[in-house]
This record gives C-alpha cells, structure tokens and sequence, in this order.
C-alpha cells in the first residue's frame, strides 16, 4: 500500500472516529441536560457539572474546584453560591487555611442526585449487554490510552 494510500485511509478513519465521537458528545450532553433538570428544575448543564465534581470529591475547595474544571473563579464562586442556596452544597471552614473553605455535597444533594441518575444508571450496561467481556476492556484501554496520549500498547506519543 502506498504512503498517499495509508494517509488517505487513516484520514478517513479519522474523520468516521471524529463523528462517532460527535453523537456520543451530544447523547451526553442529553443525558446531563435531563439530569440537570432533575437535580433541580431550571439549574443549568455546568452547574450540575459542577455539583457532580463537588459530588465526586467529596471534599474539595473552591480553587481546586476552578483548576479541576479549567473554570473563571468568578463563575465558579456564584455557580457555588447557587448550588448552595438550592441546599445541594455546603461550605465548611478549611482546618488548614482559615481563609478558604471546603465544598461538600449535603445529604440531600446526594439523595437528589442519586435520583436524577437513576433512569440511566443501567442504560450502558444494557448498551453492552450483547458486548463481549474482551470487546468492552478493549474499549476502555483504547479510550484510556487516547485520552493520555498514549500509544496503545504503551508508550507515550509523540508531543503535538
């Protein structure tokens, strides 16, 4: 196979790869959209992306927050008032920084997002019921290694 060959049929890959990954970008944002609308009616796709970091970590500060969602500190901050005016959220005094504080979801907040998630928790295993085991750890190692910029097999790629 010639070179023009190789790097036409990797184009297209590409290409087919890059629209796959356009209709799972909108199914998620679907799913956060109605989960959103569940936690609380009217609380926004980012706010609930926010929540569900705070939610994760468990306990976490706001400037880590920031950094861990690449987010304006000014956003963030009425984002957290926000989320904690709806009781989804609670601040506490950091024991190592008196000046910053530890957001935490509340009982509620996880109870409310518990619930929101439900309809789907299922919905990928369903989605890989037929799958085999081999074909869905494949997934997840090719996923990871292009999210890490990795070669699969190992080693890293090349800086871009």
């Amino acid at each position: 196979m010639s070179t023009t060959e190789t790097r036409e049929a990797r184009t297209e890959a590409v290409r087919a790869l890059e629209a796959e990954f356009s209709e799972l970008l909108n199914h998620v944002r679907r799913v956060i959209s109605v989960n959103a609308e569940r936690v609380s009616p009217g609380l926004l796709p980012g706010a609930y992306k926010v929540f569900t970091t705070i939610a994760q970590r468990e306990r976490i500060t706001q400037s880590a927050l920031a950094e861990a969602l690449m987010a304006d500190k000014g956003q963030i901050s009425r984002t957290v008032r926000e989320l904690e005016d709806l009781g989804l959220i609670e601040r506490t005094r950091d024991p190592r920084d008196g000046r910053s504080s530890i957001l935490s979801p509340t009982e509620e907040g996880v109870r409310r997002l518990a619930a929101a998630r439900e309809p789907q928790e299922d919905s990928l295993l369903r989605a890989l019921d037929d799958w085999r085991v081999d074909d869905i750890l494949s997934l997840g190692r090719l996923l990871h290694a292009l999210t890490s910029g990795i070669t699969p097999g190992g080693e890293a790629s090349a800086p871009r």
